[in-house]
C-alpha cells in the first residue's frame, strides 16, 4: 500500500498515513506527496482514527469521557491511561528499583534519576533538569511569575508546593510529628531542624573558630561576633 505524507496547514506538520477519512476545515489538508516525492492532489477516502484525533487538537473536541469523574479526553488512549488513576493499575515498572507507574511517560521521566540525564536546560542560566516540569518551575525565578495565589490572604507563590505549605498557617494543621517527643510541625524542614535537638548534630560550623551549631539562625548570629 502506498504511504502518504499529509501536510496539516494549521500546525505546519507532516503526518504519515495510508488513508485519510473526513478531516475538519480547521485542520485543512493542502496537499500530499508519496514516498517517491511525487505530489498528488486527490486524497484517498477512508477512516483514520488517529488522523481524526489529531484534528481534535485544533478543535478542542473531547469525545472520550471518564464515567467515574467525567473528565474528558481527545484520544481514547488518554482515557485508558487516565482510568488507571481510579483502578490504581501501574503496569509500567522500573527494572532498576522496581518502582511502578501508571503511564509510560512517567517511567521514562523516572529513569533519568538513575541515568542522571538532564535534557531540559534553562536558556538563561544554563541550569539543567531531568524533568520538564522542574524547568518550568525554575523559569519562574527569572520571570518572577507567581501563579499560585492564597485565597485567604492573596499571597502569591511560584510553586504549588509552596502554596500548600503556606496554607498550613491558616489551617493550623501540623502534620509532621517528631517520633521521639511527639512535637508537631506544619513544615517538614521545621521537623528536620527540631530533630537536631535529639541527635545533637551540629552541621553548621564556623570557619574562623570552628564552633558548631545545630541551627542556622544561631550560626548566623555567631558570625556577627567575627564581623
Amino acid at each position: 500500500m502506498v504511504m502518504h505524507l499529509i501536510l496539516v496547514e494549521d500546525c505546519d506538520s507532516w503526518m504519515q498515513v495510508r488513508g485519510i477519512g473526513e478531516f475538519l476545515d480547521s485542520c485543512r489538508i493542502t496537499e500530499s506527496k508519496t514516498n517517491t516525492s511525487k505530489k498528488i492532489r486527490s486524497i484517498e477516502k477512508s477512516k483514520m482514527d488517529y488522523l481524526n484525533a489529531h484534528s481534535r487538537i485544533h478543535t478542542n473536541e473531547k469525545p472520550h469521557f471518564c464515567e467515574i469523574c467525567n473528565k474528558t479526553f481527545i484520544q481514547r488512549s488518554s482515557l485508558k491511561s487516565h482510568l488507571r488513576i481510579h483502578t490504581n493499575e501501574k503496569p509500567h515498572f522500573c527494572e532498576i528499583c522496581n518502582k511502578t507507574f501508571i503511564q509510560r511517560g512517567s517511567l521514562k521521566s523516572h529513569l533519568r534519576i538513575h541515568t542522571k540525564e538532564k535534557p531540559h536546560v534553562c536558556e538563561i542560566c544554563n541550569k539543567a533538569f531531568s524533568q520538564g516540569g522542574d524547568l518550568k518551575r525554575h523559569l519562574r525565578i527569572h520571570s518572577m511569575e507567581k501563579p499560585h495565589v492564597c485565597e485567604i490572604c492573596n499571597k502569591a507563590f511560584s510553586q504549588t508546593s509552596h502554596l500548600k505549605t503556606h496554607l498550613l498557617i491558616h489551617t493550623k494543621e501540623q502534620p509532621h510529628v517528631c517520633e521521639i517527643c511527639n512535637k508537631a510541625f506544619s513544615q517538614t524542614n521545621h521537623l528536620k531542624t527540631h530533630l537536631l535537638i535529639h541527635t545533637k548534630e551540629k552541621p553548621h560550623v564556623c570557619e574562623i573558630c570552628n564552633k558548631a551549631f545545630s541551627l542556622r539562625s544561631n550560626f548566623k548570629r555567631h558570625l556577627l561576633i567575627h564581623a
